[in-house]
């Protein structure tokens, strides 16, 4: 199968290690998941490889997403660094390569590690490559780099507390698809009593009504969870249709509340 776009919905690793990864991995696919995403900073590559050998469906069926760490973006470290990930991961290629996070104050310019990975691209390493953690500034910088070549997507943390609304919005309008982390922002949807008012009347669950709002923004959310119960309530929560009035009082929790903010981040969009 070769796959054209991003499945609906995928499998967040981030905090996943160990046994807890691997066995996360399987049973995910086992209940329907078809998009796994990973990252060299993980540190779990090697245990979300033994989840997808095990779980018994085919590698061609399944969807899988790493990322380039900053300390790998130099070109000559960016394609080997790709290779020994896809040792790692027990495959040879990966469906989608992403620059984890832009070259901290540029130190890596952006035309040579985006170029290393058309490379990798090129040699057969990964069917599509993207971006992570791309302000507007920085998507446009990457368009005219690389030209007619497609960008899949730009992963960005994406939640009711963190619509970004600026960001989201350009990239669909550049024909870049959203990626949205961290959708149920670290448990903190749960908590959060408009959201569980909603919930209680719809007889779902708040994570429900969150994962429902980030797809209904053409938004492909990636919820991480370890529990059989909660990953299968996220993949059915693709089919949950919110109402006009609902989806009005999830956008009003936006409060720019950013989880990911790391001191490298780049100057984001407000």
């Amino acid at each position: 199968m070769s796959f054209d776009a991003l499945p609906p919905i995928g499998l967040g690793t981030y905090r996943l290690t160990g046994d807890t990864a691997r066995d996360t991995v399987k049973r995910a696919l086992s209940l329907g998941y078809r998009h796994i995403d990973t990252a060299q900073a993980y540190n779990n590559e090697a245990e979300v490889g033994d989840g997808i050998t095990s779980s018994g469906i085919p590698r061609r069926e399944i969807f899988v997403t790493t990322k380039i760490w900053h300390d790998n973006l130099h070109p000559d470290r960016l394609v080997a660094s790709l290779k020994e990930s896809l040792q790692r991961l027990k495959t040879d290629h990966v469906d989608l390569t992403l620059i984890h996070w832009p070259s901290p104050d540029n130190e890596v310019p952006m035309a040579d590690y985006l170029m290393a990975l058309l490379r990798a691209q090129h040699e057969g390493l990964t069917d599509h490559i993207g971006l992570s953690n791309f302000t507007i500034a920085q998507m446009d910088e990457a368009r005219q780099i690389l030209g007619e070549h497609p960008i899949l997507t730009n992963q960005i943390e994406v939640h009711p507390f963190l619509a970004n609304r600026k960001l989201v919005d350009h990239a669909q309008t550049l024909g870049i698809q959203v990626t949205g982390y961290m959708p149920l922002a670290v448990g903190r949807v749960m908590e959060n009593q408009a959201l569980a008012e909603l919930a209680r009347k719809r007889n779902v669950s708040a994570a429900q009504l969150a994962i429902a709002w980030v797809v209904s923004r053409g938004v492909v959310p990636i919820p991480s969870s370890t529990r059989d119960e909660h990953l299968k309530a996220n993949l059915d929560a693709l089919t949950l249709q919110l109402t006009p009035e609902e989806l009005n009082v999830i956008d009003r929790l936006d409060r720019g509340e950013r989880l990911a903010n790391p001191p490298f981040a780049p100057a984001w969009d407000q």
